[in-house]
């Protein structure tokens, strides 16, 4: 199905597109992690994996991405092998390259920013995904504010994911989040995870301890703040796979230095600082990042099956 999105069309696969026609659950998936977080085969392994795990939960998965300047909810089995294709040079998007990629015909890879945009021109309501961008530490000098948090103000779509990476500063991007009205909710926690920790020293505003509740609170908050904010639950990485304290704090003191020394800034950071985790944890990062991420996706259908019912 194809459908208008301003001057170009937005690329709606025919499952995805009856599946919200009919107001069954759907829930959006982002390409970024298989293109540029996870290596060549294991991506493609997690894609079909992902998509799995939503159809288990009884919704329909939606992996976004552009492909020759076509924005695609929906991708197939082919274009998921595109995506996940080192040879295809996928280009990482937020939401200010998509009119770039668009009109100039590339292949590429949505981050958050562009998918939450993305899925809701589609007319999707639930995303799950990794962790969310943030405010960077030394940002009163740099600005480094990642476009995730402003996509999120705007657009009324759950984001489900692990909180943000400890490289962030985790505290701002609350205080940002709340200057922007967007609820925050802990899944069964009362402090906000750091992606490959569960827990942080910050606490969360509202806690909720099943699908059926968090369901309730993003209905409450689309209706009475109508076409306002989306709303950010942050669900902790499985117990089983959150990394030790002592390697993480290792790891990341290491990272920030390889950042520094290397010059590294704004979207460049969470790849590079990913692929040092990955590296430098001999795999265990690797695990926890897959985990954590299925575990965001089963919990946003999850709560996307309710929202439809």
């Amino acid at each position: 199905m194809i459908s208008s999105m301003g001057a170009r069309t937005l690329v709606v696969g025919d499952e995805v597109a009856d599946a919200v026609a009919a107001g069954r659950a759907v829930v959006a998936l982002e390409s970024t992690l298989l293109s540029h977080g996870l290596p060549a085969g294991r991506n493609r392994e997690v894609a079909a994996r992902l998509e799995r795990v939503v159809r288990e939960a009884g919704a329909v998965p939606a992996t976004i991405a552009v492909l020759d300047g076509r924005p695609t909810v929906g991708l197939s089995e082919s274009e998921l092998d595109r995506v996940c294709d080192p040879a295809s040079d996928m280009v990482k998007l937020s939401r200010r390259d998509l009119g770039a990629a668009i009109a100039l015909g590339r292949n590429g890879a949505t981050t958050v920013a562009s998918t939450v945009a993305l899925a809701h021109a589609a007319g999707i309501g639930a995303f799950g995904t990794g962790g969310l961008g943030g405010v960077h530490r030394g940002a009163r000098e740099s600005w480094d504010v990642s476009a995730d948090l402003a996509v999120l103000a705007s657009t009324p779509v759950l984001v489900v994911c692990s909180g943000v990476k400890s490289v962030l500063d985790i505290g701002a991007t609350l205080e940002l989040l709340e200057t922007n009205s967007v609820p925050v909710l802990g899944y069964r926690t009362d402090r906000f995870p750091a992606f490959y920790l569960r827990e942080s020293e910050y606490g969360v505003p509202w806690r909720v301890d099943d699908a059926k509740q968090a369901a309730a609170v993003v209905a409450a908050h689309r209706e009475q703040v109508p076409g306002s904010s989306g709303v950010l639950l942050a669900n902790p990485v499985p117990a089983e796979y959150e990394m030790d304290r002592e390697l993480h704090d290792k790891l990341l003191a290491d990272g920030l230095e390889l950042l520094r020394t290397r010059g590294v800034q704004g979207k460049d950071v969470t790849p590079v600082l990913l692929e040092h985790f990955h590296t430098a944890s001999r795999g265990v990062s690797l695990d926890a990042n897959e985990e954590l991420v299925v575990s965001n996706t089963r919990l946003a259908a999850e709560v996307a099956v309710e929202l439809a019912a």
